[in-house]
């Protein structure tokens, strides 16, 4: 997609902070951390939301999460404890239409979240 940022980011035109990449995933430092470590891992093929997952895009979700254990564990949050989040539409609180996930962790984390 020409207009995501995600997409641009992912191509390099946009600097970003990464933290991990693979074949199929791209994960780095959010620019407005909510919590001391504030990752966000998105597939490299743009998927807009959770409700464009299908048979043939779907097995990235796996893929995102055994990457968020491996980010979690090289930034030392995974004895502590971290959440994983995905928002899907703007009522959830979704704002960058590229699905993605946010690892957060570092600190006490708060329940419910908003």
């Amino acid at each position: 997609m020409d207009n995501c940022i995600f997409c641009s980011i992912i191509q390099g035109k946009i600097p970003s902070q990464k933290v991990y990449e693979d074949d199929q995933i791209f994960a780095f430092k959010d620019i407005n951390p909510e919590a001391p470590v504030h990752v966000l891992i998105i597939p490299k093929k743009h998927i807009a939301s959770i409700n464009e997952l299908d048979e043939d895009n779907s097995q990235v979700i796996g893929h995102i999460y055994g990457a968020a254990k491996k980010i979690a564990k090289e930034l030392g949050i995974a004895e502590s404890g971290y959440r994983v989040v995905a928002n899907c539409g703007s009522d959830a609180g979704q704002t960058v239409f590229h699905i993605h996930f946010h690892l957060l962790g570092g600190r006490s984390l708060n329940w419910p979240p908003g």
